[in-house]
């Protein structure tokens, strides 16, 4: 197609059945879009939680080296036993990343919805998103309003609505106030704003004393530090103050998921009228949808019967919820981009840049404050 470049890179990442994981670029064919289809040059895209997954799967990171392919730059890392075997499926297989980004619709299939996005600036979301172009259903792309940055609409995707869905989810539950831990993250301060902006109590639990100073300054009204000393008496307060039943974990491991079911159980117990040895029957929903600890879940059982803990992710979510919510949701995060769902970037660097020992090091630490953009073509 006349406008388009034949060849692009693209990043990709393999395991190889000798136990190494290999993160780099390579040249690949620009393809021409179907009829539904659109070819988007992509400026602007998040390295987000999500995409480390696959990025580096179960590698360790402490053993990381620079490799280079074709002469271009890459990393290496080595993959323990005990990875390998939750690697199985992928072992092999190299595998293009990038959940979302933003770019220009730069040619378009024949069909009138492709046709509408040509030259306009779009969200798009459906993986391979770190390469220079993506061809992709039109579907996959929301146009970003007139005069937007790439920049601003590359995290249009991920985070806004998995933190709309939360909402969503506690409100189709029953569920009155909800529970956020690792809730100075991007995803977490918006969370906040919708919170806040919707009338619907929130408990932010974070881990220092600078994570409870960023979301005050931001008017969270009730911010927890895991650290303190009096951190369960403090929840089981905010708990009974909030009447907050469901809780959505980023952690994964450890024992915060039974910290907080205890907390909601206690604070039931406090306007019970009687006694039962099966404890409250105020039921208690508990959901993980991230792995920042990648340690077993602990859960030590002193809060009844009445629980449920569970995984939960964005693209099952929005299966079951529909295209009229899920259009709902995304005309709110058109409307919204640079006030409730903005998002912060600490560095910005290319797809050759990405892939050099010390910035690996530092996406892969997943510390709150920092997140890496990638641009493609250069920033």
């Amino acid at each position: 197609m006349a406008g388009l470049p034949d060849t692009h890179l693209v990043m990709l990442t393999r395991i190889s059945d000798a136990g190494q994981l290999d993160l780099y670029l390579e040249t690949l064919p620009v393809r021409a879009p179907a009829a539904h289809e659109v070819v988007v040059k992509v400026l602007a895209a998040p390295i987000n939680p999500s995409d480390l997954g696959l990025m580096v799967g179960a590698a360790d990171i402490s053993t990381v080296r620079a490799e280079s392919r074709n002469g271009l730059p890459g990393v290496s890392a080595d993959v323990p036993a005990g990875g390998m075997r939750a690697m199985a499926g992928r072992i092999g297989e190299a595998l293009p990343i990038g959940n979302e980004g933003a770019g220009e619709v730069v040619a378009a299939g024949e069909s009138p919805e492709a046709q509408a996005l040509l030259g306009k600036t779009v969200a798009l979301f459906g993986g391979e998103v770190f390469a220079q172009y993506r061809t992709l259903p039109a579907a996959l792309c929301m146009a970003l309003p007139q005069g937007t940055a790439a920049e601003d609409g590359a995290s249009c995707f991920v985070n806004p609505l998995t933190a709309l869905s939360f909402v969503e989810t506690a409100r189709k539950e029953g569920h009155k106030a909800l529970i956020h831990t690792a809730a100075a993250s991007n995803l977490g301060q918006m969370l906040n704003r919708i919170c806040l902006a919707d009338g619907i109590p929130l408990i932010n639990i974070v881990r220092s004393a600078e994570q409870v100073a960023l979301l005050t300054g931001q008017g969270a009204q009730r911010v927890l530090n895991s650290s303190d000393e009096n951190f369960i008496a403090a929840l089981t307060d905010a708990i009974a103050e909030t009447g907050a039943t469901i809780a959505f974990d980023a952690i994964g491991g450890g024992k915060i998921q039974s910290n907080i079911l205890s907390a909601m159980e206690q604070a039931a117990i406090r306007t019970a009228t009687s006694y039962s040895r099966y404890g409250s029957d105020t039921m208690k929903q508990l959901y993980i949808y991230g792995a920042l600890d990648m340690s077993p879940t602990i859960l030590s059982r002193s809060f009844g019967f009445q629980w449920n803990v569970g995984g939960w992710l964005l693209t099952p979510f929005l299966m079951r919820a529909g295209p009229e919510v899920q259009q709902r949701m995304r005309s709110r995060v058109a409307a919204e981009l640079k006030t409730t769902f903005a998002s912060h970037y600490s560095h910005r660097v290319t797809l050759e840049e990405a892939l050099t020992v010390d910035a690996l090091q530092a996406y892969n630490a997943k510390r709150t404050g920092e997140k890496f953009l990638i641009c493609p073509h250069g920033h």
